[in-house]
C-alpha cells in the first residue's frame, strides 16, 4: 500500500470572462494531515464520455484491457451516436464507454457508474441520469466555455448548479491545457497534441485505481510504431502526465484498488462479442477441416466481424466485401455448394435484403451461417444501439414454409462458442443457420478464458465422397432426415440443385402436389430433429419456484445479476437463459411446469414471449419489454420480479 499526505479538496463555480470563456474559481480546504492507504473496493463502475472525436472508445477499451491483465472482472458497454458525425459539443454526439470491473466475475457493465469522465459539457449533460448519488466526476475545464454551453443547450453558465451536482465529487482540471503544455516540444501540430487529451484523461483515472501504465504505454507505441512514432511518445507522455498530475496534486480525496478475481486457473484475455464471433467460426473450420469463406457487406454492427475475419489469411480464411447485401448471401451460398464453410454476416435491414437468397438456401438444403447482429429498427432506425427486436424476422422471415435453426449467444466471451456450435450444426445438418448476437455484446468486452481446441468436439459434415450403387441420389437422407454434401467436380457425383421444389431423393425439379408436401414436411422435421443434439435447457436456481425469469441472447448478465439479488433476500425465483431458438430444447416444457408464474424479459415488444406461447399453450407466459436503445438495467429488473412476486 501508498502511504501519501491527505487531499486538497476542491469545490468549484464558473464565472464568465469578458472574453466569453468560463473560469474556473476555486475554494478549498485541507483535510487533517495524516497517512492515507489505497482503500480496498469489490468493484467499481466508470464511465468515459466526450465527442465523438475525444477517443472514449479507446480510452475505455485500454482502461477495460488493463483491468483485464490485472485479473480483474469486467464487463464494458461502448455506447456510440446514432448519427455519423453529429454536431460537434452537442448531447447527440455524445460518445460512451463503460467499464465495470471487479474482484469477481462482472455480469453486465453496471446501471450507473462510480465515476464519470466528461470532455465537455454536452457529456455531462448525457451522463446526468447515468451516475451514482457518490460519484466522483471528472470535466474537462477547458471545454467549459459559453460556446460549449450553448451547444449542449445549457441555460446558465453554471453547469454544476443547474445539473444538481453540488454534491457530488467534482474534479475540473483543465486537461486540453495541460495537455498542450506536457506535450509543447513534441513538434505536433495543435490538432494532433489535442487529440492526445484522451490520454491525459486515461492517465487521471490510472492514478485514481492504482492501474498501471505499461500495458497502454506498449499498445500505444505498437500502434503508431510505423506510422508515427512521435504521435505514439506524445500519447505515452500525455498518460504519464495524467497521472501525475493527478498524484502531485492529490486531485482526489480518497484513490482505489480492486483485487484480481478469483478467476478458474488459465490464460484469459478481454474479447468482444464480434471477434469471438470471427475467431468462433476460424475454430469450427480447423474442426471440420473445411475452409472458411466470408461474403458480407458491412453494416453497423456487423462490419468487425468481416474485418477480423480478412485478417485470418494465415488460416486459409476467404472473405469478399460484396456489394450489396444479396451479393454477399449469395456468394456464402456458392461458397458452401463448392465445399467451404460458409458465412455472411449482417444487421437488422440487410437480413431483410437477404431473405430470399436464405430461401434459396433451406430449399437446396446447404450449410450456411448468417450472423444477424442487432440493432434498433425498423429500418435505418437506432443503428449503433442494441435492441432484440429480429427474433420474429429470423424466424419467419422467409416466404412460404422455411424453417431453418436459430441461435443466440449471450455475452461477448459466449459469442465464440455459439458461433462454433451454429457452424456446427449448418454443417452436421446440411442446412442454414441465423447466429443472433446484438449491439451490446457484440461491441462490449469480457475477461475470455482462451479454450483449448482439445475441449472442443470434432465436427463431421456428411461429405459424399462417392456414388454408391444404383447411382447418387442427392436428396436421399440419414437417419436424422440430414442428405449428404456433395461437392462439384467430383465424377458419379453430378446433381441438380435450385430454387425450385425438387424430387424427394434425385434432385429433379418436381411440381408433383404429394412430393412438395413431403419436401415441406421432410425440411421442417430435418430442424426439428436437430433437439437431438443441443444440451438441454439449464435453471439458474431451484427447478421449481415461484418465478422464472426467461431471457434468451444477450440480456443474460442483467438477468442473472437481478435473479442473484432475489435469490439472497430469499425469493423463490430462478432463471433461464435460453440460446438454442429453434428448436428449442427436448426438456423445455418441463422446465417451465415448476413455476408458478414465467416471466419473459427482453429488448422488444414480446417477440420471443409470443413465440412461447405458441410452442406452449398450457402456459401463461408474462412479457417485460423494454425498446429503449438501451440495455435493461438491473434495478428496473428488480422492481419488476418484485411486483410479481408481491
Amino acid at each position: 500500500m501508498n502511504a501519501r499526505v491527505a487531499p486538497i479538496n476542491f469545490f468549484c463555480g464558473f464565472r464568465l470572462s469578458i472574453r466569453g470563456k468560463i473560469d474556473i474559481f476555486a475554494g478549498y480546504y485541507l483535510n487533517k494531515m495524516n497517512n492515507t492507504e489505497l482503500k480496498e473496493r469489490n468493484s467499481a463502475v466508470i464511465r468515459f464520455s466526450g465527442d465523438s472525436g475525444d477517443g472514449m472508445q479507446l480510452a475505455g477499451t485500454l482502461f477495460s484491457d488493463t483491468s483485464a491483465l490485472k485479473g480483474n472482472g469486467i464487463s464494458t458497454f461502448p455506447d456510440y451516436p446514432a448519427e455519423i458525425r453529429a454536431p460537434q459539443g452537442t448531447v447527440a454526439g455524445v460518445s460512451g464507454f463503460q467499464v465495470h470491473f471487479g474482484a469477481h466475475r462482472i455480469l453486465h457493465p453496471g446501471d450507473a457508474c462510480d465515476v464519470l469522465v466528461a470532455m465537455n459539457p454536452a457529456a455531462l449533460k448525457a451522463n446526468r441520469n447515468k451516475i451514482k448519488k457518490s460519484a466522483t466526476i471528472i470535466i474537462d475545464g477547458g471545454s467549459i466555455t459559453e460556446e460549449n454551453l450553448k451547444r449542449a443547450q445549457f441555460e446558465t453558465l453554471d453547469p454544476i448548479a443547474e445539473l444538481g451536482l453540488g454534491e457530488y465529487n467534482i474534479a475540473v482540471p483543465d486537461i486540453t491545457a495541460m495537455t498542450q503544455a506536457a506535450l509543447a516540444d513534441s513538434g505536433l501540430d495543435r490538432k494532433s497534441i489535442i487529440k492526445c487529451k484522451n490520454m491525459f484523461a486515461l492517465g487521471i483515472c490510472f492514478y485514481l485505481f492504482d492501474r498501471p501504465e505499461e500495458h497502454t504505454a506498449n499498445f500505444l507505441r505498437s500502434k503508431f510504431a510505423k506510422k508515427n512514432p512521435a504521435v505514439a511518445e506524445a500519447n505515452v507522455k500525455a498518460l504519464r502526465a495524467g497521472y501525475d498530475y493527478a498524484a502531485n496534486t492529490h486531485l482526489f480525496a480518497d484513490r482505489y484498488d480492486v483485487a484480481p478475481a478469483p478467476l478458474e486457473k488459465g490464460v484469459y484475455r478481454s474479447i468482444s462479442g464480434n471477434v469471438a464471433t470471427a475467431w468462433g467460426f476460424c475454430a469450427a473450420s480447423e474442426k471440420s477441416g473445411r475452409p472458411l469463406f466470408c461474403g458480407s457487406y458491412p453494416i453497423t454492427p456487423a462490419t468487425v466481424i468481416l474485418e477480423e475475419l480478412a485478417k485470418r489469411k494465415d488460416l486459409g480464411v476467404k472473405t469478399v466485401q460484396a456489394e450489396d447485401e444479396i451479393a454477399g448471401i449469395c456468394t456464402a451460398i456458392g461458397a458452401a455448394y463448392a465445399g467451404n464453410m460458409a458465412v455472411t454476416t449482417t444487421s437488422g435491414p440487410g437480413l431483410s435484403l437477404k431473405s430470399e437468397a436464405l430461401g434459396l438456401a433451406v430449399m437446396a438444403e446447404l450449410p450456411l451461417v448468417v450472423v444477424d447482429v442487432q440493432r434498433g429498427g425498423p429500418s435505418t432506425g437506432l443503428p449503433t444501439k442494441p435492441e432484440q427486436s429480429d427474433l420474429m424476422q429470423a424466424l419467419y422471415g422467409r416466404n412460404g414454409e422455411c424453417p431453418l435453426a436459430v441461435v443466440a449467444a449471450s455475452s461477448p466471451a459466449d459469442c465464440f462458442h455459439y458461433a462454433f456450435s451454429a457452424a456446427k450444426i449448418a454443417m452436421e445438418h446440411v442446412t442454414p443457420v441465423i447466429l443472433l448476437t446484438d449491439g451490446f455484446i457484440a461491441n462490449g468486452s469480457e475477461a475470455w478464458k482462451i479454450p483449448s481446441m482439445s475441449d472442443y468436439p470434432a465436427i463431421v459434415p456428411p461429405v459424399a465422397e462417392s456414388a454408391p450403387e444404383g447411382g447418387y441420389m442427392p436428396y436421399a437422407r440419414n437417419g436424422k432426415l440430414v442428405r449428404s454434401w456433395a461437392f462439384p467436380g467430383k465424377a458419379g457425383l453430378e446433381h441438380r440443385i435450385g430454387g425450385l421444389e425438387k424430387h424427394s431423393l434425385r434432385g429433379t425439379i418436381s411440381h408433383d402436389p404429394e412430393n412438395h408436401k413431403l419436401m415441406v414436411r421432410t425440411r421442417a422435421e430435418k430442424v426439428a430433429r436437430i433437439a437431438d443434439d443441443i444440451p438441454l435447457q439449464e435453471v439458474f436456481g431451484d427447478k421449481e419456484g415461484d418465478l422464472l425469469v426467461v431471457g434468451w441472447g444477450g440480456t443474460r448478465g442483467h438477468l442473472r445479476a437481478a435473479v442473484e439479488s432475489l435469490q439472497a433476500a430469499g425469493r423463490r425465483v430462478s432463471h433461464a437463459q435460453f440460446n438454442y431458438i429453434n428448436p428449442l430444447p427436448k426438456n423445455t416444457a418441463e422446465v417451465f411446469g415448476g413455476f408458478r408464474r414465467i416471466v419473459v424479459c427482453e429488448l422488444n415488444d414480446g417477440q420471443f414471449a409470443s413465440y412461447l406461447r405458441q410452442q406452449f399453450r398450457e402456459f401463461e407466459f408474462l412479457s417485460f419489454g423494454k425498446v429503449e436503445g438501451q440495455p435493461f438495467t438491473v434495478a428496473e429488473l428488480q422492481e419488476k420480479f418484485y411486483s410479481l412476486l408481491d
